[in-house]
């Protein structure tokens, strides 16, 4: 494939492999094994198999690989391994390149999961997991001394829309050799330049934005192809965490049209956030793309676009935020994000239940946030029926 061709066109033609019959639309191979012509065949695979050689559906396939491809074409990444979830990738990132006595540094500001990956998962196995203020550069700073391993951020948290500056979080990573893995779900495939800010290692849950039709689970990892075959593969391979070929269809079909639904959605949230700010109901309004938003320049040049998401704090806190949810007409109520579907989260109650009252409130997280996904739905609909729900609070 051209390393030419702009991202829509890597969207809909990258890591394409047709067999014999010249098909045009990508192959499920639904095979969890594959036939060698010899024992000597087979011999062969299992010491070292080529680039479009495969053994066993948990190592890798054919429709598998293609949604590799195209994802790490995309990211500007050398490989990518794809997962059966977002968390599966976390996971996959984070636990096959650390042993104890590892020390990782973190951004404190976290989905729920994670946060239980780093506080739970691996300080139980002797990792030294430090949390920072993403947004505070001081504290990377101090944070990130000589010894430590990874560094791990979302570049746009989880569900406050706070921004991490990627380039100025890798210098100072990399200036004590440790490693950035970046999770990118908020700012997407198409917004993102991580790689080129100084990320090693791009994460994503393609349960969102790539699938974008709420279909299916799925996560991916992106990075280099050492990362990816030497340091990542070994343990995801082992251990079960391989994307199914028929997830990996369906997640090439949606990356078809990924720059269209991104660059739309990012559209109507603009719009979507313009309308709200000032809103009676309404203590603030958080959209990277407002000028308000404390981090607007950084959004600017970070991702060049305001992004997806709109959240917004709703006066009246638990009990306001229910009524306003519950008036709603167009807009679903669910815990996803990055759906055609326009979606309304309250993160209290669902996404970052399990963390302490004090947690949510030094994160920002308050019982009158809500956090929409805008989906592609007509944007003057979905801007009064936020309105109309908001009228009855």
């Amino acid at each position: 494939m051209s390393k030419d061709w702009q991202k829509r066109t890597q969207l809909v033609h990258e890591g394409s492999r047709r067999s014999q019959y010249g098909e045009m639309a990508e192959a499920i191979f639904l095979t969890q094994g594959f036939a060698y012509d010899s024992a000597e065949q087979a011999e062969a695979r299992f010491i070292k198999a080529g680039d479009d050689e495969f053994i066993y559906a948990r190592y890798g396939n054919p429709t598998t690989r293609m949604f590799e491809d195209r994802i790490a074409a995309i990211e500007g990444t050398e490989d990518a391994f794809a997962t059966a979830s977002g968390m599966a990738a976390v996971n996959g990132a984070l636990v096959s390149m650390l042993k104890a006595g590892d020390h990782v540094v973190s951004a404190r500001a976290l989905f729920g999961s994670c946060l239980y990956i780093l506080e739970e998962v691996l300080t139980r196995y002797g990792v030294k997991v430090t949390f920072v203020d993403g947004a505070d550069l001081d504290q990377w700073k101090a944070g990130v001394v000589p010894g430590v391993k990874a560094v791990f951020f979302e570049s746009i948290s989880n569900p406050t829309l706070e921004l991490i500056d990627i380039e100025a979080v890798s210098k100072i990573a990399h200036a004590v050799g440790a490693l950035v893995i970046v999770d990118n779900v908020f700012a997407t495939p198409i917004f993102s330049r991580a790689v080129d800010q100084g990320a090693d290692v791009v994460v994503y849950s393609t349960t969102k934005h790539i699938d974008g039709q709420g279909r299916a689970l799925g996560g991916v990892i992106c990075g280099t192809r050492d990362f990816i075959r030497k340091v990542a593969e070994p343990y995801l391979k082992h251990t079960g965490a391989a994307m199914s070929p028929f997830t990996a269809w369906i997640m090439l079909n949606g990356m078809v049209t990924l720059d269209l639904r991104c660059r739309a959605m990012a559209e109507t949230a603009a719009k979507m956030a313009v309308a709200l700010e000032g809103h009676p109901a309404l203590t603030k309004v958080i959209y990277p793309g407002l000028p308000s938003h404390p981090q607007a320049d950084l959004a600017a040049r970070q991702i060049g676009s305001g992004g997806t998401m709109v959240s917004f704090d709703i006066k009246g806190g638990k009990d306001a935020a229910f009524r306003f949810m519950n008036a709603l007409k167009i807009i679903k109520i669910s815990n996803n994000l990055g759906d055609a579907k326009t979606i309304a989260t309250h993160p209290t109650t669902t996404t970052h239940q399990r963390l302490t009252d004090a947690q949510r409130a030094g994160l920002g997280i308050t019982p009158g946030l809500i956090r929409l996904s805008l989906g592609l739905e007509d944007a003057g609909d979905l801007i009064a029926d936020v309105k109309a729900a908001l009228s009855v609070i």
